[in-house]
């Protein structure tokens, strides 16, 4: 039987190889609106990478002992490959404004939302510096999909949402804050289309 770890790693391997393969983003049809926001944390993440093969080849060079090297090179090595495959992943997964009206939130493989075209009231581009981390809800009811620190859309919705977070844990939200690249022409998309809710 298949653990959602072992899901999920799965998962980062396919979307590592269709990033590798050039072969666009995943789960966007035709119709549809892609809204990327991988590149908003590029730098950093690209960073980070340097920083895990940069350590790998220090701890390579002093560790002495053969069975605590083998380790920390599995680890360290793992490590830099999660986070290549991560950012993959938030590559080839952005954020859907679909032909339905539905609006599909991502984050790499570790977040996927669907808001039904129905319970969404309002999509409008707003820029936010929550404190928050991925998938958390705020005091106020809104959940926060921050990339860079920074969400540049607002979805309210007409009834709360719940949603899986992360780590497997349920929340619930009234409104969710994302980042998208394209922000401004996701919600002009929106607003064009007239998409709203028949009961709004």
């Amino acid at each position: 039987m298949r653990t959602p770890l072992v899901g999920h790693h799965l998962t980062l391997w396919r979307d590592l190889a269709r990033w590798a393969g050039r072969r666009g983003p995943e789960g966007v049809g035709e119709g549809d609106l892609a809204a990327p926001y991988a590149p908003a944390q590029s730098a950093m993440m690209y960073g980070l990478l340097f920083v895990a093969v940069a350590e790998t080849v220090a701890l390579a060079l002093v560790i002495p002992w053969p069975w605590l090297h083998a380790l920390t090179l599995v680890v360290d090595l793992w490590g830099c490959w999660y986070v290549l495959a991560l950012h993959a992943s938030c590559v080839v997964r952005p954020h859907v404004l679909r032909a339905d009206g539905s609006l599909r939130l991502r984050y790499g493989a570790l977040l996927d939302v669907t808001v039904p075209a129905a319970q969404l009231a309002t999509l409008r581009a707003a820029r936010a510096f929550p404190d928050t981390r991925i998938g958390a809800v705020n005091p106020s009811g809104t959940a926060d999909l921050p990339v860079g620190g920074t969400t540049t859309l607002t979805a309210d919705l007409t009834d709360p949402l719940t949603y899986t977070r992360p780590l497997g844990t349920r929340a619930e939200a009234h409104a969710f804050r994302f980042h998208a690249e394209n922000a401004a022409e996701v919600a002009r998309a929106w607003r064009e289309a007239k998409v709203t809710p028949p009961h709004a």
